[in-house]
């Protein structure tokens, strides 16, 4: 498949239809500036099942939720991700204006068998509440401090205004 194939935007995942045999592992974030750190989770959530689904946030959400400016549009953020091996689909979303209700919407529609985020996820007690509702697991993997896009730009000049 074509890496630009595996991008998909929100308003198709309602009709996309996951083979329900295999284990489905949904994810998330930003990953502006792909780094070891983004790789290790990705494969760390790959590796717990036959499916990953990466929901990628918007430039709006990066701006405005984070007070970042996103070093990569998500466009590009989405290309970089597709055409890693581990991921089979990067669904983007808009600025979710009802987050709570989006999200669940969302995992609901996807039905993921495992939902992963890392250690110190501030949105860890929403995650555990939408994997129940769902009957997922979770795969909570290990946060890598000194590999976060923080640390990037605050030691790489490049990436400062």
């Amino acid at each position: 498949m074509d890496f630009h194939q595996k991008i998909v935007p929100l308003s198709r995942v309602e009709e996309m239809k996951f083979d329900k045999k295999k284990k489905t592992v949904l994810a998330g974030g930003c990953f502006d500036i792909l780094h070891y750190g983004h790789l290790y989770f990705i494969q760390k959530a790959r590796s717990a099942g036959d499916l990953l689904i990466l929901l990628l946030e918007s430039d709006a959400f990066i701006q405005n939720i984070k007070k970042k400016k996103p070093v990569h549009t998500q466009q590009q953020r989405a290309e970089l991700l597709a055409a890693l091996g581990y991921v089979d689909y990067v669904v983007l979303l808009p600025l979710l204006r009802k987050p709570d209700e989006e999200y669940e919407k969302i995992v609901r529609q996807i039905n993921p068998s495992i939902i992963a985020y890392t250690t110190g996820d501030i949105q860890e007690d929403h995650k555990k509440k939408f994997a129940q509702k769902v009957h997922a697991d979770i795969l909570l993997i290990p946060y890598l401090e000194s590999f976060s896009s923080s640390q990037l730009i605050t030691y790489a000049p490049i990436f400062r205004d």
